[in-house]
């Protein structure tokens, strides 16, 4: 009864404000990089304190199965941004250089998809990017001109924590902003913070789409001696280092939240967050237990990531949601809320999530998800998960009795190996070439993550000294 009263009240409340201009909810996409499953305490973990991302999950939503469309960033983030599996527009790679045999122009997301921000936009929102892009450096990708009215940050996959030269290169390379002269960095993760909340306070009277688009924790490790210093017990450097920015990242989330807060709008305001894919064991020392693997790869190490949505006007309060849904639900979702519709032009391959989040619709999200990356392909049926790599036979997991993928079941079950094997490569016949490739060294690089040992549980927290 509790249940459909709550319900209840949520259609009502959309049909009193379907039209009311200043009903429209705020959206703010919050994406960490290369975060690690187990590293945010409301994961368990013993040796961070996240409170800030926690208390998202307290006021909104957490998803248990919530998966990217990739197992590395620049594909990821081309699929949530787009609400499209980005392998259906050839963006089966992540963005590097170019190979030999390609066209240097293709670089980017395609200019044939429309982003989430171009959407918002012309539903009259005002959206920034504050961060890293990571979806093509040529002019005529540049945020600017896929949606993003306002931008600070860097078009590369990465930059430095402290430094950003005038006329500097790759992680070094000057920030880019079209609305003021860039302050100078003090900490990269402080300064996006500083940018975001500046951007709240200035659009606070009409509705805004701010995508905070974190670097913490990618590679360079870098972090502040003050945040080191709160790690201190922690013998590994590399670890500690990694610690301190989640850290400090989480600290930036909660000056987002408390803006938001202290101007009125966080009730009426989408927050998602999210990771754009697991965590790189090998290079910043996270870990993504109790899954195996890492970022690179499709087990569920490299794309099974921490996933919020937090809407308190509207969503249950600390409600955790057990279905499997995708990154790519996330522009769906945004665009219902924000007053558009889904139409056929859209091609999603997401869907709007909030009539599941409230009971609303009982089905399932997804009766199936797919993963192609490279040199290997994935399958979620129910609780069945295929992995397929080109030096092997295919690998079957129960994952309702094996989260972290140790026991290959494929020859137990030779028939559902059989259908699902058939049925995911009938979908990859289905899908375009790619557009652009990275370098041939990584392939041989993903087929031994393939065969690395991982931390299957959390570490403990040693004792201070």
């Amino acid at each position: 009864m509790k249940k459909i009263i709550y319900t209840l009240s949520i259609l009502c409340w959309a049909l009193f404000n379907v039209n009311a201009q200043d009903a429209r909810p705020n959206i703010v996409l919050i994406v960490a990089d290369d975060l690690g499953f187990a590293d945010i305490s409301l994961h368990g973990s013993k040796q961070i304190n996240t409170p800030n991302i926690d208390q998202l999950a307290h006021d909104g939503v957490l998803c248990t199965e919530g998966y990217t469309s990739a197992p590395v960033c620049s594909p990821s983030r081309a699929g949530f941004i787009t609400g499209r599996h980005q392998v259906k527009f050839g963006y089966d790679n992540n963005l590097g250089g170019n190979q030999p045999g390609f066209d240097p122009e293709y670089l980017g997301l395609p200019l044939s998809e429309k982003t989430i921000a171009t959407r918002l936009k012309d539903l009259g929102y005002k959206t920034a990017l504050i961060g890293k892009w990571h979806l093509g450096s040529l002019p005529k990708y540049h945020p600017t001109k896929r949606g993003f009215e306002e931008f600070w940050g860097y078009t590369s996959g990465g930059h430095d924590y402290f430094i950003a030269k005038e006329n500097g290169r790759g992680y070094k390379a000057p920030i880019e902003c079209n609305y003021k002269t860039p302050q100078k960095l003090s900490y990269i993760t402080d300064d996006k913070g500083d940018e975001c909340v500046d951007f709240i306070r200035r659009h606070k009277n009409e509705p805004f789409f701010l995508y905070a688009s974190f670097n913490a924790p990618h590679t360079p490790l870098q972090a502040t001696k003050e945040d080191l210093q709160l790690f201190s017990h922690i013998e590994d450097t590399k670890r500690r280092t990694y610690l301190a920015m989640v850290h400090r990242l989480d600290i930036n989330i909660g000056r987002i939240t408390n803006t938001l807060k202290k101007e009125g709008l966080y009730d009426n305001t989408i927050i998602m967050f999210i990771s754009d894919n697991g965590g790189p064991v090998n290079h910043n020392a996270s870990v993504n237990a109790p899954y195996n693997g890492q970022k690179g790869i499709l087990f569920e190490g490299g794309i099974h990531v921490p996933y919020i949505v937090s809407w308190p006007k509207v969503l249950p309060k600390g409600e955790k949601y057990t279905e499997t849904v995708s990154a790519l639900d996330f522009a769906p979702t945004m665009l219902v809320a924000a007053g558009g519709e889904i139409t056929e032009e859209c091609k999603f391959d997401g869907i709007d999530l909030v009539p599941y989040f409230t009971g609303v619709n009982k089905k399932l999200p997804h009766e199936e998800l797919m993963w192609k990356f490279t040199i290997s392909a994935a399958y979620r049926k129910g609780k069945w998960k295929l992995v397929r790599l080109p030096d092997r036979m295919p690998e079957l997991y129960d994952l309702s009795k094996d989260v972290s993928e140790q026991h290959n079941v494929s020859l137990k079950y030779q028939k559902k190996t059989e259908e699902m094997l058939k049925e995911l490569g009938q979908w990859d016949v289905t899908l375009p070439h790619p557009v652009f490739l990275e370098g041939a060294v990584w392939k041989k690089r993903q087929l031994d993550l393939y065969d690395a040992d991982y931390q299957l549980e959390q570490p403990k927290n040693p004792k201070v000294k």
